[in-house]
């Protein structure tokens, strides 16, 4: 208990899936959480579910992707919470899954307005309220595919990737100011993320199990699976680890 007491941190994509696991989590450990997306009712209720617990937690809507979103949320954020410590930069979509020479300029840009841009913008707007206050931690969610290839999502394969080159240049440019920035990068975990992809094939169950089978540890990951690399990450447990990939993937990447 109490391994990020004190420490204020943001979650974006905080209402569901991985997001809402490291809300819960960092906010059970003493952490006052802001719970930012684009889905209000599942953040709102998310909140409410934190304080219910005993918990502090707030949301905003915020979309990642817009500019001038982030600036006023991270504000607002601020006034209300007084600094910032931890940015866990969550937020993504997984896009269209075509060939690259069928895809649209528009199907690219959305994927990375949100995956690439997203990640850019929050990073930019927050880091000054780190620097103000002495320190933090930049926790960025990639991907396996930010470190190996597969031959299906090429928009958001390249944002992983993108995501990954971002924190080590974050990391070494402001390890200075005592801010660290790392990456983490799941293997399949069960998300709505995830359950939307399988259910766009034939026999969803067919196509889970032969996902969970690709990963030597013969399953498919939960939230809390990476919930908890997000906490060590936030907390000063890991004040020494920056510009650093944590992969957690249930060894497929060990093949």
């Amino acid at each position: 208990m109490d391994r990020v007491k004190g420490k204020v941190a943001v979650v974006t994509g905080g209402s569901l899936g991985i997001g809402q696991a490291c809300c819960r989590l960092l906010a059970r450990e003493g952490a006052s959480v802001a719970i930012v997306d684009v889905l209000e009712a599942e953040g709102a209720a998310l909140a409410d579910k934190i304080g219910s617990e005993g918990g502090r937690a707030k949301f905003w809507r915020m979309d990642v992707a817009n500019e001038g979103s982030v600036k006023s949320t991270i504000s607002e954020i601020v006034a209300e919470f007084g600094k910032i410590d931890v940015l866990v930069n969550n937020a993504g979509i997984i896009g269209a899954n075509k060939p690259t020479h069928e895809l649209t300029e528009q199907e690219w840009d959305a994927v990375q307005a949100v995956n690439v841009k997203g990640v850019f913008f929050c990073t930019k707007h927050t880091v000054p309220h780190m620097i103000a206050g002495g320190g933090g931690s930049i926790i960025n969610l990639s991907s396996i595919y930010g470190l190996v290839g597969a031959p299906d999502l090429p928009p958001y394969h390249a944002s992983k990737g993108a995501v990954r080159l971002m924190t080590k240049t974050d990391a070494m440019i402001y390890a200075k100011n005592g801010i660290r920035a790392n990456s983490i990068h799941p293997g399949a975990i069960m998300t709505p993320m995830l359950e939307q992809l399988f259910a766009t094939a034939p026999d969803p169950a067919a196509a889970q199990q032969a996902m969970a089978d690709e990963h030597p540890l013969g399953r498919i990951g939960v939230p809390d699976d990476i919930a908890y690399a997000v906490l060590f990450l936030a907390s000063d447990e890991s004040g020494f680890v920056t510009g650093e990939e944590l992969v957690i993937d249930g060894g497929y990447t060990a093949h």
